[in-house]
């Protein structure tokens, strides 16, 4: 994923986690969970925490949500169900991912979901109306890789503080890697320093809201490829919360 490649284009654009209380899980998520036309994903359900995690964002009827870098689109599916028909989901492929859309995008697509809209953006999220909440997951480390850097993660941050009504949530999922290792295991074993997520997105002007625990592994030392069988599906992964400042 060459995310320095987008950066032109996007211009305009180790401090210890608070641990925020567990979100109760709404009827609307129960719901969208059982919603027989998700046959095909439930079985993950338990292992990603789903109910869990789709609380945590604040998500609910009649928000708009962002999906950024879909893969299979199991979290979009997800939301779909918990916006409902005054909601919509926007499952969003930046310019440096169209390559995984190109098995993603119409799949989706096929679905016929009516409150989502499956988009290959030409630079990073360009929104005709800011939303409630920019979601990501399993991506945040891959934006700094092929040469992209800080800069990359930086105009990365800042599309979606943009994209963002006041107010409005960033949540970011990622693999841990060693405390202090800042953007060392990114391209290696996929992995990020939660430190430096939180440190990167603050710098872009979010305040933190905290984090959930619910997909921490501490039998995970943080040394393997996350693709390694052995931890593939369980790595430790930190849940992040940040809001947009109202003003």
């Amino acid at each position: 994923m060459r995310w320095s490649m987008v950066l032109a284009a996007s211009a305009a654009l180790a401090v210890p986690a608070a641990i925020v209380a567990k979100e109760s899980v709404s009827p609307a998520i129960t719901k969208a969970l059982a919603d027989p036309a998700r046959a095909d994903q439930a079985g993950d359900d338990a292992r990603r925490h789903a109910a869990e995690v789709v609380a945590f964002s604040g998500a609910k009827a009649g928000s708009t949500v962002v999906d950024i870098i879909p893969g299979a689109a199991y979290w979009t599916r997800i939301f779909t169900g918990v916006v409902g028909p005054t909601g919509h989901v926007w499952a969003v492929w930046p310019a440096a991912a169209a390559g995984y859309a190109e098995k993603g995008k119409p799949a989706l697509d096929a679905r016929g979901l009516t409150n989502v809209s499956a988009v290959l953006d030409p630079a990073i999220l360009t929104v005709d109306k800011p939303v409630d909440l920019v979601w990501t997951v399993q991506n945040y480390h891959d934006v700094p890789n092929k040469g992209g850097g800080e800069a990359a993660l930086a105009a990365f941050n800042a599309a979606i503080f943009k994209a963002l009504k006041p107010g409005g949530t960033y949540i970011v999922i990622d693999h841990a890697a060693a405390a202090g290792s800042g953007l060392r295991d990114t391209e290696t074993l996929h992995r990020i320093d939660p430190a430096i997520v939180k440190k990167q997105v603050m710098a872009a002007g979010f305040e933190w809201v905290g984090a959930s625990t619910v997909l921490a592994n501490p039998k995970d030392d943080h040394t393997l490829k996350v693709f390694d069988p052995t931890i593939r599906g369980t790595t430790d992964q930190f849940v992040y919360k940040f809001r947009k400042p109202l003003k």
